[in-house]
């Protein structure tokens, strides 16, 4: 047997690679499942949880350093393991992907129930993921809402690929590949919500496949020209280019690289942006507070330490973000018993705090203590949702 790693785990050794994935027992772990063309198992191993897939030695490979490439660009991908090869009894070869804490596929979302309107941020999610990794060369070959996990991220979601089998890394993709990625795409959801809809007939009325279609090539061209269309004006309209970097600072996205250009009689200037990185709000918090969160909680959190900063008369936003954190998230966060620890992430549980304050606050005609919000809102909302962060088997 053979064990190619990049964070080694020796536990990994100690695993049945000599039985067919499908009969294990010891160390997996029941948990819902997208479709696969593969047998997948989630497991525990040394306090943490992986995902273990069996498939072809080559293809397990390419799929390994395809993940560890988008690893290295900042890219929402599942984190590669290992790679399991020349097992016992001519077993084929094992991916090895360590598991994304309180990520869900579709099915399990639906299951869980999802937010008024849910259909759509789902959709969002998965476009903002295609483009990003459009924007980074990366073809997909298989868009699908199978191959993604979702997390909840401020009453949205955000989209993590875990199936890179079919991807190719270029420097840059032509259009035609980008559309032909865009139609696989609105072609497999299509199915996969068809599919849904057979499972479960009541969602026949809420879910409507040809719309949700429409709105990935809709949400996807109008996302891809803002992020790298190029814009012409004249010289005395140059408020513009900061004009552009506040629209893609809105949508998440800084601007890293910029072209700009002018015409032969400089009465012209043309712009467009060459390298944008997505996480604008994500990096701004983790500088004031050291919280690493999805982007959209990050604006939530962030429009919530400006008002705290405001109240305070706090001027210094580096010392806004240390005494919040110390005095208001952190102390929150503590007070979720254990027990409900894994219903949601703790940046999840803040935003839904504060649309329970908000709840609260309007129905009493005063603004409500977010400590007090806290108390009420851990008793009566928190308590009554399913378990989401995976727990180790008794």
């Amino acid at each position: 047997m053979r064990v190619l790693a990049s964070t080694p785990n020796p536990g990994l050794l100690t695993l049945p690679w000599g039985t067919p994935l499908e009969r294990w027992s010891e160390h997996v772990v029941p948990v819902p499942r997208g479709l696969s063309r593969h047998v997948v198992r989630v497991i525990h191993l040394d306090g943490v949880f992986y995902a273990v897939k069996e498939t072809q030695e080559d293809i397990a490979k390419r799929e390994y350093r395809l993940l560890r490439d988008l690893g290295r660009r900042n890219l929402p991908a599942v984190v590669p393991v290992a790679v399991v090869s020349e097992r016992p009894a001519d077993l084929g070869a094992a991916l090895v992907t360590r598991h994304l804490a309180f990520a869900l596929p579709y099915r399990a979302v639906f299951a869980n129930g999802l937010p008024a309107g849910g259909v759509p941020l789902l959709v969002d999610a998965l476009v903002v993921l295609l483009v990003r990794l459009h924007l980074a060369g990366f073809y997909w070959g298989d868009v699908s809402l199978s191959n993604v996990l979702f997390r909840r991220s401020a009453g949205e979601f955000a989209a993590y690929l875990v199936d890179a089998e079919t991807g190719e890394i270029h420097p840059e993709l032509s259009p035609r590949m980008r559309e032909y990625d865009v139609e696989v795409g609105c072609e497999n959801v299509f199915a996969e919500l068809l599919d849904l809809q057979e499972a479960e007939p009541s969602l026949a009325d809420e879910v409507d496949p040809f719309a949700v279609i429409e709105r990935i090539r809709d949400r996807y061209g109008s996302l891809w020209h803002e992020l790298t269309a190029e814009e012409q004006f004249s010289t005395d309209e140059v408020w513009r280019i900061e004009q552009r970097v506040e629209r893609l600072g809105d949508l998440g996205f800084d601007v890293a690289e910029l072209a700009m250009d002018t015409d032969p009689t400089g009465g012209t200037v043309s712009i467009r942006p060459r390298v944008v990185e997505a996480g604008h709000h994500a990096r701004e918090l983790a500088e004031l507070t050291g919280l690493e969160v999805e982007d959209n909680q990050a604006r939530r959190l962030l429009t919530d330490l400006a008002s705290y900063a405001a109240h305070h008369g706090i001027t210094d936003r580096a010392a806004a973000g240390r005494r919040w954190r110390y005095e208001i998230y952190d102390p929150i966060a503590e007070m979720v018993p254990p027990e409900l620890r894994g219903r949601l992430e703790p940046a999840e549980v803040f935003h839904q705090l504060l649309e329970h304050r908000w709840l609260l606050s309007e129905r009493a005609g005063r603004e409500i203590d977010i400590f007090e919000t806290a108390r009420d809102y851990l008793d009566t909302v928190l308590a009554r949702l399913p378990e989401e962060k995976l727990t180790a088997p008794e």
